[in-house]
């Protein structure tokens, strides 16, 4: 079932109850990460092995994604200053026990590559936020896979 979430601003990355933040050093430079991200969303399967469909939508202010095992997501594009920020907001989601959420990746240039930040700024029930900080671990592991992945998809192998 379908459910319509809290709508909160790009500000709430900083005023969530519950904060995730994961980073991570790739080659790639930040122009090219940034185009992944929100110039390429229908690319986001190819490298984001927990994402089985993404989609923009509403000429490109919104997203619609899909994520294995059935989680759907309806989006809002709240940021996309290139190439240093894309924040997004889910609006409706079939997932349980959210409220409100918002994810950020900041790209920063580091040496010839970029240093990729990614928060998770969630609310929802206490359950929500208990599995959200238990799981922690694996959305890191998801964020590592998939910036590894990116970064293989963006860097050529050297001839």
């Amino acid at each position: 079932m379908a459910r319509r979430l809290r709508p909160v601003g790009p500000d709430f990355v900083e005023t969530a109850p519950v904060r995730l933040v994961f980073a991570r050093e790739v080659t790639a430079p930040p122009e090219a990460v940034f185009s992944a991200l929100a110039e390429d969303v229908s690319g986001w399967s190819e490298w984001f092995s927990a994402v089985t469909l993404a989609r923009p939508t509403a000429d490109g202010t919104g997203r619609e994604v899909r994520l294995r095992g059935g989680t759907r997501f309806e989006e809002t594009v709240l940021v996309a200053e290139a190439p240093e920020v894309y924040a997004y907001r889910v609006d409706v989601t079939n997932a349980p026990g959210i409220r409100a959420l918002v994810e950020e990746w900041r790209l920063t240039p580091s040496g010839k590559g970029t240093h990729v930040q990614w928060t998770f700024a969630a609310d929802g029930t206490a359950l929500f936020r208990a599995a959200l900080t238990v799981g922690r671990g694996g959305l890191g592991r998801a964020f590592r896979g998939a910036v590894t992945a990116l970064d293989r998809r963006l860097t050529p192998a050297p001839a």
